[in-house]
């Protein structure tokens, strides 16, 4: 029960800085004059199995002609290349994790975690985090088991930039679904990879097994890159892109397995749920399932939309799926204050 209201708490709380959000850009027609985005990077392999995204890097730097866009520098990058060479997920730890101020800042020893060492290595080359010399985009490439169609993920829903690429970037693919997950939340820090940049963005494709490559997810992935330097070039060649309002899962909790005393997973998600990734879900809805047959039902006073569905990669984490909630956000009339620069 207290759980349920904390989420309340914070979903109420969010909308209530949305509407704020809406009431300013609702009172103000301005043009928000944006740094042109020069340096751009596309990583791939920060999980080393999750194969569409080391495919397309390793090409692209091999042949990166069609990521090369006028006015901007975009470099490929293979990020964890030693569990890329194993295709494994990480070598020591999750590197898709660690790029807080305590690993970044963490003094190099020899028994350091090689996915720390290598997030510093990242931090100098496309960094430093927070800082003007960051890079100014990064794409993160990544597959996911679940069905999870082609995903934008936001961090920062204050991010106009970044909503105005994803509002582009889905009305390119239209009518093929893109959703956008928001990974803002007080209390559940991811420490991404692409964070070192101004403006992180994660694109979530599935289903993919992993260490397995299909030629359809490997599409779509490539078509969302595609759209997002097309978007980049545009805004830096002076186009002025109007207020814009996207549909957005907030992420709200992450649902663990049921288990034992001895944590032992004793339950499995129920097939009603299964590959329902972004679909409703109510109170009385089925969640898991015992080998005994008995189901296990969601409890609780709102809809939510699950995603990461018995996701692989989570069972270590012991997260069965996130809860969501479905929200907008609108960005702010933007162009590139790189007009203002060239008539000055």
């Amino acid at each position: 029960f207290l759980r349920q209201k904390v989420l309340l708490y914070h979903y109420f709380l969010f909308c209530f800085q949305q509407f704020l959000e809406l009431l300013k850009s609702m009172t103000s027609s301005s043009v928000v004059d944006k740094p042109p985005v020069r340096r751009v990077a596309i990583f791939g392999g920060t999980h080393g199995n999750e194969l569409s995204g080391i495919f397309l890097v390793k090409h692209w730097q091999e042949n990166g002609a069609e990521i090369q866009r006028t006015g901007m520098e975009v470099k490929p990058f293979l990020t964890n290349p030693r569990a890329v060479k194993k295709c494994t997920r990480y070598i020591d730890c999750d590197l898709n994790r660690v790029f807080d101020p305590d690993n970044l800042g963490r003094t190099v020893v020899e028994d350091i975690p090689y996915e720390v060492r290598r997030a510093q290595e990242i931090n100098h080359i496309f960094g430093p985090k927070g800082s003007d010399d960051a890079y100014d985009l990064i794409f993160d490439l990544h597959n996911t088991t679940s069905n999870m169609g082609g995903t934008l993920i936001l961090e920062n829903s204050r991010d106009d930039f970044t909503i105005q690429m994803f509002h582009y970037i889905k009305n390119a693919l239209a009518p093929e679904c893109c959703p956008v997950l928001l990974i803002e939340h007080p209390s559940l820090k991811y420490a991404t990879t692409r964070s070192v940049a101004k403006h992180p963005v994660g694109v979530e494709v599935g289903p993919q097994p992993q260490g397995v490559v299909r030629a359809d997810t490997l599409d779509r992935m490539r078509k969302i890159v595609k759209h997002g330097l097309d978007f980049v070039q545009l805004f830096n060649e002076g186009r002025e892109f109007p207020p814009c309002t996207i549909e957005v899962f907030k992420i709200m909790e992450k649902v663990d397995y049921p288990r034992n005393k001895n944590d032992e997973i004793t339950a499995i998600i129920h097939p009603k749920l299964q590959d329902q990734d972004w679909q409703p879900l109510s109170n009385g809805d089925p969640l898991f399932l015992t080998l005994d047959g008995e189901v296990i039902a969601y409890t609780g006073d709102c809809t939510v939309y699950p995603t990461f569905i018995n996701e692989a990669a989570y069972y270590e984490k012991k997260q069965a799926f996130v809860k969501t909630v479905k929200m907008n956000l609108t960005a702010k009339r933007i162009r590139s204050s790189v007009l203002n620069q060239s008539t000055s």
